[in-house]
């Protein structure tokens, strides 16, 4: 027999028999029941064991069984623990149980969601998300949505849409004419802004000689009074929910005299955008409804599995003209087809976890989320502050901004924080002064997870205090 031939017979068997799949389950499981007392951040014993990974392609094939044991043994120490609850570094959250369970059904699902007849599941859960979310969101009726992998392309996209429909307004049809010639636009954001738009005005065409720098206020917001004049060849970017602080643009009047203007607005808001469907933090979002375009993440506040992220346009023509692709070989327009909302044409089936997201927690379940995360960044900051140290923002959402009494007993801390394995923070930069960020984005996080972590940084402190000693 051919080698060829025994590598299909192979193959035929560990999928006939099923037993790779349960061993993935099972370690799975084995892993996800440990998370709780899981370091926040892999030891370095663990990380070290990576290089194990390091060896030229085999020459051959490998069981399946003994690559999953490999992936557990070595992988599994080195993975950081955002469902663990104690880790803060990024904006990361956990994975909703429904959520992760519907990912690994749709993993073994495989679905490309382009288009509608490549996976109907996937385009009707889609369309199913679609109006949850814009109602959830308190959006425009008839926004348009599309899934991405986050909010660095449902900026790029919101955007690419903006910059389009001002080009049209001036009669100058981009898809026909392309950039090259086309009228100036220009760009009004604040100082603050994410460093993802940038880069998504820079892969736009949009070089920062086109981009007006607005000053920001003592908590990163857009100062109202630094608006320059608008007109019908601007995009006006704002911002829901600070990277740092955590702080909302003032919206209303912002987008308001971006509509009489006739500019574009987007609004970039991985993680603040969620705070509309909060009774307690809606008020945060006030004149959202009045802007252009929105990108937001799912794989964040709402605790669905990366990668999610979404772009909404209020205008879904100008989304799809922006987007669309068609050949002769796609049959477009037998129901949702995904690919209209997105760059992608092949893409993964996000809308089934977002979907199984959204209805295991319901709009009470989101607003006791969304509240719940605020809860416990306002249970940080009054601990840590008690405690003896600062915090630098006003914390209304789930930002939290910290430092010592110096820079240097800042940094040091910062340092024996990551060191240790009860929580992992990342550190920043805050109006020159080195801070230590702290981001509540799991819905595993809880007071007690807080109350450990505040006597890490206590701890830590002391540390740094006794080395410089």
């Amino acid at each position: 027999m051919s080698t060829r031939n025994s590598l299909w017979d192979a193959l035929n068997q560990e999928q006939d028999e099923q037993t790779i799949y349960r061993q993935a389950l099972d370690q799975a499981c084995d892993y996800l029941a440990g998370m709780r007392e899981r370091p926040a951040f892999p030891a370095s014993s663990a990380i070290a064991a990576l290089s194990q990974f390091d060896e030229a392609l085999p020459a051959g094939p490998s069981r399946a069984s003994d690559i999953l044991a490999l992936l557990h043994a070595l992988g599994s120490p080195a993975t950081t623990a955002p469902n663990g609850g104690r880790y803060f570094g990024f904006v990361n959250g956990g994975q909703l149980p429904a959520a992760l369970a519907a990912r690994l059904l749709a993993d073994a699902w495989d679905q490309n969601a382009g288009l509608q007849v490549m996976s109907p599941i996937a385009a009707k859960l889609e369309a199913v998300c679609e109006v949850w979310l814009v109602d959830l969101l308190d959006l425009p009726a008839g926004t348009a949505m599309g899934l991405v992998s986050g909010t660095s392309l449902a900026t790029l996209c919101g955007l690419l849409a903006g910059r389009n429909a001002l080009l049209q307004r001036q009669g100058w049809d981009l898809r026909e004419r392309g950039l090259f010639g086309a009228p100036p636009l220009r760009v009004v954001m604040s100082s603050a802004a994410h460093v993802t738009v940038r880069r998504a005005l820079s892969i736009l065409g949009i070089g920062s000689a086109q981009i007006e720098l607005a000053a920001a206020d003592e908590q990163g917001r857009f100062d109202v009074k630094a608006l320059p004049q608008l007109d019908e060849r601007t995009i006006l970017i704002l911002q829901a929910g600070n990277v740092n602080s955590g702080s909302f643009d003032r919206f209303e009047p912002l987008c308001a005299a971006a509509r009489e203007a006739g500019a574009w607005v987007h609004i970039d808001g991985a993680f603040g955008l969620w705070a509309r469907a909060c009774e307690a933090t809606a008020h945060l979002t006030a004149g959202i409804e009045l802007a252009d375009s929105w990108a937001v993440d799912a794989h964040k506040t709402l605790n669905a599995p990366y990668d999610c992220g979404i772009v909404f346009c209020r205008a879904r023509h100008e989304l799809v003209t922006a987007l669309a692709a068609s050949e002769s070989y796609l049959p477009v327009g037998g129901g949702r087809d995904g690919m209209l909302y997105t760059p992608e044409m092949s893409r993964r089936a996000r809308s089934i976890e977002l979907w199984a997201a959204l209805k295991s927690l319901g709009q009470a379940g989101v607003d006791q989320l969304v509240a719940q995360l605020c809860q416990r960044a306002r249970q940080f900051a009054q601990a840590l502050d008690a405690a003896g140290f600062r915090i630098l923002n006003e914390v209304v959402f789930n930002q939290v901004l910290v430092a010592c009494d110096t820079e240097d007993m800042t940094r040091r801390t910062l340092a024996n924080i990551q060191a240790g394995e009860v929580c992992w923070c990342g550190g920043t930069d805050w109006r020159g002064e080195n801070a230590i960020r702290i981001s509540v984005c799991s819905w595993a996080t809880t007071e007690a997870d807080v109350e450990r972590s505040v006597a890490a940084f206590v701890v830590a402190r002391e540390q740094a205090r006794g080395a410089r000693a």
